[in-house]
């Protein structure tokens, strides 16, 4: 079978990371649907979320391997796992413990939609807030 088709086509998993090692994770909660946020992930990470079922990432900043929820305690408990077609990309299907998975203490981290109509000639564009609810409060809850 070609490279391309044993990705796009076997029950094969193989992940393909970019040249970081990385491999982007969409996670999505799975009884509202609704987007939680955007994150990295390598292979030890994905070995660590294989091996607990909760969601694990890599943070480019601090160039280590993070828990969901180990500071804060909103963990996402995997449900599914869904990759792409050229596996290069995932989704995470989660519980979200706690309503919340962003660290300003919303629910997603998808809180601000791009105004469209606020473009202007010099190419400025305006955000609307769009849920400005907080779950928690993050001054409370993280050290740094």
């Amino acid at each position: 079978m070609p490279a391309s088709l044993e990705i796009e086509e076997s029950i094969k998993f193989l992940p393909t990371f970019d040249h970081n090692g990385l491999i982007p994770v969409i996670v999505v909660e799975q009884q509202t649907k609704t987007v939680l946020m955007f994150a990295y992930t390598n292979q030890e990470g994905l070995d660590k979320t294989f091996q607990t079922k909760q969601a694990h990432f890599y943070s480019r900043s601090r160039q280590k391997i993070w828990k969901k929820g180990e500071e804060s305690g909103f963990i996402q408990n995997i449900k599914q796992i869904y990759i792409d077609c050229d596996q290069d990309a995932l989704i995470f299907e989660v519980e979200q413990v706690g309503g919340a998975a962003c660290h300003t203490g919303r629910k997603s981290c998808f809180y601000r939609l791009v105004d469209f109509e606020s473009y202007s000639q010099d190419g400025k564009v305006n955000l609307k807030v769009i849920d400005n609810h907080k779950i928690f409060d993050p001054a409370k809850i993280y050290k740094s």
